[in-house]
């Protein structure tokens, strides 16, 4: 009968041994079918197969993780509060890639948000205790001491996007400066003379890049960047809003925007409808990401797409080879460990 086929001699979870017993092979044949060892005939893998289920037999993972001195488990960490994780399509975008690149493995993935000083704690004595096999950072500031603690625990890691230009950890990033070029380049094509920027948080070097590429842009082509035109941002809504709003009251002749991100863009939209600017007939407006806010924006947003899932996935991938890799990340190749995908202009109705 089926029901007793799911237990044990003992009563209990069914064992390496009963599966070789029922299979009439040795225990190490069973646990190198188990394992997809290609050193097993297709008769054997097929009898041993056909005993694991009829005994119900689950491999014990914990057991064979410790044994190899794994967790089998990575950790997703973001280090904002989680207002902002679920309020920004970046986010779950990145989290999609890295869900769908992992599920092709055996590794389990832990969400872990370090906003708070008390998170950070917390997350430091975790990590300390070495429960995850590597990390992937997102959103990561200048100032923030999670990369370094990580260098000192020995812990694999990759950051979505280098702190500054001598990064050490391995990374991967979209081309900011490039993607912010082909908005500004973009806009004066249209004819846009007085082109603002809001920009993300100034401790990001990814914004950093941005405004690098919005200058370069405009001196190119023979618009000196005029610094009262840029206003800091935070990549939120509210921050977009703000900055719209102290922008027009500077520049009340400006012509268009390029925003940070299409959240902020969102708030830049609401400040200009509400001082009576028509988009795009007096102010042109840009955004970044090219998330699901940019296609229902009324009208629908020009954005700068970043592949964001891609960018999740090829994360997961260079983390899996840095957790295979176990020679101290100094000595191996820095270029081939920062990785920077191509971004894409698409323009809308609102430039």
């Amino acid at each position: 009968m089926a029901s007793h086929g799911a237990r044990g001699r003992s009563g209990g979870r069914p064992t390496l041994e009963e599966v070789a017993a029922r299979a009439g092979v040795g225990r190490g044949t069973v646990s190198r079918v188990i394992n997809g060892s290609p050193r097993v005939s297709d008769a054997t893998r097929a009898a041993v197969e056909a005993a694991v289920a009829e005994l119900g037999y689950v491999p014990n993972t914990a057991a064979r993780a410790l044994a190899a001195n794994r967790t089998d488990a990575i950790a997703l960490v973001v280090p904002e509060p989680e207002t902002r994780f679920f309020a920004e399509p970046y986010f779950s975008d990145m989290l999609k890639g890295v869900g769908a690149q992992l599920s092709e493995t055996e590794m389990q993935l832990l969400l872990i948000f370090a906003g708070s000083d008390r998170e950070r704690r917390r997350l430091a004595q975790y990590l300390a205790a070495h429960r995850v096999d590597g990390v992937l950072l997102v959103s990561v500031h200048a100032d923030d001491p999670l990369p370094d603690l990580l260098a000192q625990l020995e812990i694999p890691a990759v950051i979505s996007g280098p702190r500054s230009a001598g990064e050490t950890l391995a990374s991967v990033d979209s081309d900011n400066y490039g993607g912010a070029r082909q908005a500004v380049e973009h806009l004066i094509s249209r004819g846009r003379r007085r082109i603002a920027h809001i920009t993300g948080r100034l401790d990001v070097y990814g914004a950093q890049r941005r405004i690098d590429g919005y200058r370069d842009a405009l001196d190119d082509a023979g618009h000196a960047a005029d610094g009262t035109l840029i206003e800091p941002g935070d990549f939120t809504e509210d921050g977009g809003l703000r900055a719209m709003t102290a922008l027009l009251e500077r520049h009340p002749d400006l012509d268009a925007v390029f925003a940070a991100s299409d959240v902020t863009a969102a708030g830049a939209r609401q400040a200009l409808r509400e001082a009576g600017r028509r988009i795009p007939d007096d102010v042109a407006l840009v955004g970044y990401d090219d998330s699901a806010i940019a296609r229902h924006t009324d009208p629908p947003l020009t954005s700068v797409r970043q592949p964001i899932e891609e960018m999740g996935r090829r994360m997961i991938d260079l983390l899996l080879s840095e957790v295979a890799d176990r020679r101290p990340a100094a000595s191996r190749s820095l270029e081939r460990r920062q990785l920077v995908l191509a971004t894409e202009l698409v323009p809308r109705a609102s430039s």
